[in-house]
């Protein structure tokens, strides 16, 4: 199998995302990442789940560590009789998928097909183990194979030597189109809204950015008309968490003011992913509402008086109205028309 994280930034290859060894899963923590490089160690599936929802991971991340975590459920069982055993995979996979509700649909197909494989393993007197390891592997060679086409379309619309706005942090994608840049020379810069209050932007994508060589310049998220306007930003583009078939898109909260700027000063917004097949239009998208002592402080620093109140909902949703293009690994979809994804062969990708 060839690998398809070579060149890409540290935290995207594949040992640093998500990984099984020896009864333990092994999660690089991006709640502190870059000033500090620790990971998380699981020795249970519910830590893994843990992890998943307290943000260890994030973006696409949460789909490996929940293959690797399936993967731990199954060295757990081990030794209990088979029907115990079955019961024990159902929980662990409820348990990983449903950790973050926004995305549990997508997580669900990662967790089930994980016991699809441990199912066959079983019959055939395979190492359960093993399988699901192994289909994690396939999984995440598979995404970052999909992806790398993404990247490939994306980074086709970027002008030659262009100024590209991202928000949040794309994991995959950031890579890919990184990747497709320089490959066409193209030396983009980048500009990362930081992306509050939990800064993956600032973090994450511009470290991923910096780490593979691109100019890249840090705005906090009040800074962004500021940006458009004085700093010749060509387009905007983020990932999405979910792409319902009527255009609408959920990502990262912050995500549709920008939209809404880009709309109003002319530049496009490319959305990137695969559409969800089971989300059929904006409301049947879930949006998670996170801790909000996660908007009053940071990384244990209180930044309020007591007594002043928040809200953190995790993801906002835009509309198709202000997405001039959702690129995909088919090509580049029009929001309005994103049943015509659907059509013809349409490959695994979770």
């Amino acid at each position: 199998m060839e690998r398809m994280d070579q060149d890409l930034a540290f935290m995207l290859k594949y040992e640093n995302v998500a990984w099984y060894e020896h009864g333990k899963v092994r999660i690089l923590d991006r709640r502190i990442y870059p000033t500090e490089v620790k990971f998380v160690e699981c020795y249970s599936y519910e830590e893994v789940a843990k992890a998943i929802s307290d943000m260890v991971t994030q973006s696409a991340g949460p789909y490996t560590a929940a293959g690797m975590g399936m993967t731990l459920a199954a060295f757990q069982a081990k030794g209990k009789k088979i029907n115990e055993q079955i019961v024990y995979m159902e929980k662990a996979s409820y348990t990983i998928s449903h950790a973050r509700p926004t995305t549990a649909n997508r997580m669900e197909i990662i967790t089930q097909g994980c016991i699809n494989s441990w199912k066959k393993a079983i019959d055939t007197d395979k190492d359960p183990v093993e399988a699901i390891f192994k289909r994690t592997i396939d999984s995440l060679n598979r995404r970052y194979s999909t992806m790398k086409k993404v990247g490939e379309y994306l980074a086709d619309l970027f002008p030659q030597k262009g100024t590209v706005l991202t928000q949040c942090f794309g994991e995959t994608i950031i890579g890919m189109m990184l990747r497709s840049a320089r490959k066409r020379n193209n030396n983009i810069k980048i500009y990362c809204a930081e992306t509050r209050p939990y800064l993956q932007g600032a973090r994450l994508t511009a470290s991923c950015s910096q780490d593979m060589g691109f100019d890249t310049t840090v705005i906090t998220d009040n800074m962004v008309a500021y940006a458009i306007k004085n700093k010749n930003i060509d387009l905007f583009t983020s990932a999405a968490d979910t792409i319902a078939k009527d255009g609408h898109i959920a990502n990262k909260i912050g995500t549709y003011q920008i939209a809404i700027l880009a709309k109003h000063f002319g530049i496009p917004y490319y959305v990137t992913g695969i559409p969800d097949i089971d989300k059929e239009n904006a409301s049947s998208i879930v949006i998670e509402e996170r801790d909000p002592l996660q908007v009053l402080s940071y990384r244990g620093i209180k930044n309020t008086l007591d007594g002043v109140k928040a809200i953190y909902p995790s993801f906002d949703v835009t509309p198709p109205s202000l997405i001039s293009g959702v690129v995909t690994d088919k090509g580049i979809y029009s929001p309005y028309d994103l049943n015509s994804y659907f059509e013809g062969e349409v490959k695994e990708f979770y």
